[in-house]
């Protein structure tokens, strides 16, 4: 399984009520997490990526409580066999000024196997 399935699947089991996608849908729900993997690095055999996490909520409140709901449940993914390592890089207001909608995006450092 590759590293955004395995991230995909750990998230939806911890967000229960909210759906976890690798892309936007065309009519996307207003509350959603979009998971994004936006680099890569392999030495010695040791595999890293960089994920760029996206919380979508109906209003600024809903997108910084579903973030935190994100960071909360990131620090535990090292209970999985295939996490080494998993570190909040940053976390910030990240709003689509395009489609108007609110988000924050948190930014993960994941060492995996």
């Amino acid at each position: 399984m590759i590293i955004e399935e395995i991230v995909r699947d750990y998230l939806s089991k911890k967000l229960i009520l909210t759906p976890v996608r690798l892309e936007l849908p065309n009519n996307p729900p207003d509350i959603i997490v979009v998971l994004e993997k936006t680099g890569s690095n392999e030495v010695n055999h040791i595999k890293s990526a960089t994920f760029a996490i996206q919380s979508y909520g109906k209003s600024m409140l809903d997108a910084m409580e579903l973030n935190e709901q994100v960071k909360q449940a990131m620090k535990d993914i090292v209970e999985l066999d295939q996490i080494g390592a998993c570190n909040l890089n940053s976390d910030y207001n990240f709003t689509d000024t395009t489609t108007k909608k609110y988000r924050y995006q948190a930014v993960f450092d994941i060492t995996h196997y």
